[in-house]
């Protein structure tokens, strides 16, 4: 079990979270809270995979290497807290084999009658094509839709950004439909595919179907 806001911090109580690990081909992936000590690997991996990473993020305020040096960093993770605080979103450090690699973000948290979110995650080229993405997302996922959580997770996707595509065909998520000019990406108004699960459709999870699979193993 892990807090998403730290181990200073008062759990979530919508929130009951299990952690891999899964090991992939590239090693052995994990889900963490994002601490301010991710500053200089954050900004690192940022500043080093930018045409990796900029023409698939929406667009924002302010210059690539201003709003992701190491100095960025506290601000953002200030935000990602209070947010996980009201209970809005669940903020993850991606690893593997202990290395921070990216994140994962579930967002966009509504309880009521919807009871959903979304989930988001990059993860920087040099652990690229080894399943790390695969699996952080399917751990992510499982957090989501676990018990007590939420029915219903979204995800969006540009068509052609085919790597991710299939990243989450493989945990599960369906296709619903085509949301035309939906975010700025890269320059211009972007279509992004929208894909969704519900908990109902999870079964035993993403990470057991992964390794049921082949795909991954337990830890």
């Amino acid at each position: 079990m892990w807090n998403v806001l730290g181990t200073d911090a008062v759990a979530n109580p919508g929130w009951p979270i299990e952690a891999g690990p899964l090991r992939v081909r590239a090693g052995v992936v994990t889900l963490r809270p994002v601490q301010r000590r991710d500053g200089r690997d954050w900004s690192a991996l940022r500043l080093g995979e930018r045409d990796h990473l900029e023409p698939w993020e929406p667009t924002v305020d302010g210059q690539w290497r201003d709003n992701n040096t190491a100095r960025a960093w506290p601000p953002i993770h200030s935000q990602l807290r209070r947010y996980a605080r009201a209970g809005a979103s669940l903020p993850a450090a991606i690893e593997v084999d202990g290395r921070f690699c990216g994140q994962l973000t579930v967002g966009g948290i509504v309880r009521g009658a919807l009871h959903s979110g979304w989930i988001g995650y990059w993860v920087g080229r040099p652990f690229g094509g080894g399943g790390v993405a695969t699996a952080a997302l399917a751990l992510g996922l499982d957090h989501a839709l676990g018990p007590g959580a939420l029915h219903r997770i979204d995800a969006t996707v540009r068509p052609e950004n085919t790597a991710s595509r299939v990243v989450l065909e493989r945990c599960g998520f369906r296709e619903e439909g085509l949301l035309q000019r939906y975010l700025h990406v890269d320059g211009a108004w972007r279509d992004h595919l929208l894909v969704a699960r519900t908990r109902d459709e999870h079964g035993r999870g993403a990470a057991a179907a992964l390794v049921a699979s082949g795909f991954a193993r337990r830890v």
